[in-house]
């Protein structure tokens, strides 16, 4: 799924979670930890690529292409070997639990904003195809991937973000609601 997506539906988790919890999420913080991965991975990539798009006479043609990116050969740029691993180690359900158990030690306490992170995983395994990044999950005790559909897909970015008005809409009804009532 696209990074803002990924923001998008984290924050909207955490809203629902505040509706029927005692203690409230940090909204902003469950969505920072949704794009988080995406940031992680992807930023080193897009900064070498500016880079060279200003400084180093590289045009959009050297990007690689989708089917490029599972297989890629010996000879690929560090970079890129580089995006490859640090996708798998951000979008790993072992590196999350781990990070998550560590902030329960640090803070004495469930970080739930945590959450972005997790739902981000989870929305990934089906939206990504095995040409393009797919999600190694397991990683690093397994090696297994789901062959999903790509995200970039039309259909599905129309329905992705249909499904993100609806659910915001939503949101903005009962706040209204709420506001309403609070106000007679």
């Amino acid at each position: 799924m696209d990074i803002f997506s990924h923001g998008l539906w984290a924050a909207a988790a955490a809203a629902a979670v505040n509706h029927k919890a005692k203690k409230r999420l940090k909204i902003w913080l469950a969505a920072l930890w949704g794009i988080l991965p995406d940031i992680f991975t992807f930023s080193g990539m897009f900064i070498w690529f500016g880079w060279g798009l200003l400084f180093g006479g590289k045009s959009p043609s050297g990007f690689p292409y989708p089917e490029e990116t599972e297989l890629m050969p010996a000879d690929t740029s560090l970079i890129f070997r580089l995006t490859a691993f640090l996708y798998g180690f951000s979008h790993s359900l072992v590196i999350f639990l781990i990070f998550f158990g560590l902030g329960y030690l640090i803070f004495k306490r469930p970080l739930w904003e945590m959450g972005g992170w997790l739902l981000h995983i989870l929305i990934d395994i089906p939206t990504h195809s095995l040409q393009l990044f797919p999600t190694p999950f397991s990683w690093p005790l397994f090696n297994f991937k789901f062959n999903g559909l790509d995200w970039f897909t039309p259909w599905l970015m129309v329905l992705d973000y249909a499904l993100l008005a609806i659910v915001y809409l939503y949101f903005f009804i009962r706040w209204r609601r709420l506001k309403n009532k609070a106000n007679p």
